[in-house]
């Protein structure tokens, strides 16, 4: 299946095809565009891991589809194609169509398969593959499979634990993965774009609306002003800086970026530190570790776990090289626990670890003395590498199933939870309690400690 550009400047050509049978052969009613032979050919080379940031309509699905769909029949197995949510594989692939009208699953032309189920979006295939359309908000599903290929659509909406689950087994089978999608700000979709830029071994193309010319500048213009402007920069040209919409603090955390405020920021060992908490119930406690030098706010590290108790997390402080000046915590610090008649303060207390308590404000009060904060805070990207992308993910919770009069997504007004939260929430907490200190609102007396 080698493909290449003939010596008289002819287009792009199939060199050889899979012959499924006399009636059959793939890809089936497709050839790959210019723009998406360096992708095709990289993969037909041997290359097992490729991502392709490419700008909406510019074919990621239908190229990464066909590519399966011929790949099926190369080597027998599993073939997946995953999704952020089983409903959107089911509207995206299953129940997806070209511009002609066309189903996307026609990749797998009738007499190429002899068994469908469409409750759970599987193919079985002759030859003995199977091709399955997965979601990864099923993704204990994932477990004890054993896929030869995968691709990962719209990978920076989905739950990055999938690839960490999949990667050992095509790792251990030799299979391959194609990672399909445009940016969401710089999280785990922007930091794979890096590993695949730098690493020999993988593929990596990034294609703006500029770079292929397949939309036409009149939809173009009529996308540009129908679309928040966030979401054309990511959606057309592939702008991993564009804040996301809904975001917070997106807009900040850009002109943080722009003016070199992000990046490589040192410890300064001679300054005291001060640690601002989000304190996890059932869920995770975030601790943020920044430090004031002259009128700078320094955010140095930060520090995230799940199903641990203040035991562990006052290890985790003891054991950092940093002189403390305080940790302030929220208010619902201070509630008691019906099940140990003790508040988290007092354990905390007990443990040798003094917090101080924030004063109570509205959430709206509280995101605007963040906003305040971020505008001459300084970030050690390689610290708080957790929490600035929980700072970039924390977006309003939008209302499902409404439109605006364009089209839009309406937001409620509160954010929305998700892991991001507790990240964004430690932050909050350190920026009410470092300005009730400036005003002396803090409820806890003014002494300094090393814990």
């Amino acid at each position: 299946m080698h493909a290449g550009r003939t010596g008289h400047g002819e287009p792009w050509l199939l060199r050889q095809a899979i012959h499924v049978s006399e009636e059959i052969t793939l890809p089936h009613n497709w050839t790959p565009r210019d723009y998406q032979r360096p992708l095709w050919d990289a993969l037909e080379g041997g290359c097992k891991r490729a991502v392709a940031v490419w700008h909406r309509r510019a074919g990621k699905d239908m190229t990464a589809l066909h590519w399966t769909a011929c790949q099926a029949f190369v080597r027998p197995g599993i073939y997946w194609h995953l999704f952020p949510t089983f409903a959107q594989g089911r509207k995206a692939i299953w129940e997806g169509r070209d511009n002609q009208g066309h189903g996307f699953l026609e990749a797998f032309p009738e007499g190429s398969w002899y068994r469908k189920r469409d409750d759970e979006m599987s193919l079985w295939l002759h030859g003995g593959s199977i091709y399955q359309v997965i979601g990864c908000d099923q993704i204990d599903r994932l477990v004890g499979a054993n896929p030869v290929g995968c691709v990962f659509s719209e990978y920076a909406l989905q739950n990055p634990a999938a690839w960490q689950l999949i990667r050992p087994i095509l790792a251990a089978n030799d299979g391959w993965a194609i990672f399909a999608y445009t940016p969401r700000g710089r999280n785990h979709g922007y930091k794979l774009a890096q590993l695949a830029e730098e690493d020999p071994n993988w593929f990596y193309q990034r294609l703006t609306v500029e770079d292929t010319s397949v939309v036409d500048a009149d939809v173009l213009e009529g996308e540009r002003r129908e679309m928040p402007k966030e979401l054309y920069e990511q959606e057309y040209y592939c702008s991993f800086d564009a804040p996301l919409v809904g975001s917070y603090y997106g807009e900040l955390l850009s002109e943080a970026s722009q003016q070199g405020r992000i990046g490589k920021v040192p410890w300064e060992p001679q300054k005291p530190v001060i640690t601002g908490w989000d304190l996890g119930m059932s869920d995770s406690t975030a601790i943020w570790f920044a430090q004031r030098v002259g009128r700078e706010i320094r955010l140095i590290d930060y520090y995230e776990a799940s199903g641990e108790g203040l035991e562990h997390y006052a290890k985790v402080i003891r054991d950092k090289p940093y002189v403390y000046e305080e940790h302030l915590v929220p208010h619902d610090a201070s509630v008691r626990e019906l099940g140990t008649g003790r508040s988290r303060f007092e354990v905390a207390m007990s443990l040798g670890l003094r917090l101080r308590i924030t004063p109570r404000l509205s959430l709206e009060d509280g995101i605007q003395a963040t906003r305040l904060m971020l505008r001459n805070i300084w970030i050690d990207e390689k610290g708080c590498g957790r929490g600035l992308q929980a700072l970039r993910e924390y977006i309003k919770a939008p209302i499902e199933n409404e439109r605006g009069p364009s089209g839009e997504v309406l937001y409620r007004d509160r954010p929305k939870h998700n892991w991001a939260s507790h990240g964004a929430d430690a932050l909050r907490t350190l920026a009410v309690g470092m300005r009730a200190e400036s005003s002396g609102e803090l409820q806890q007396p003014d002494t300094r400690y090393i814990v």
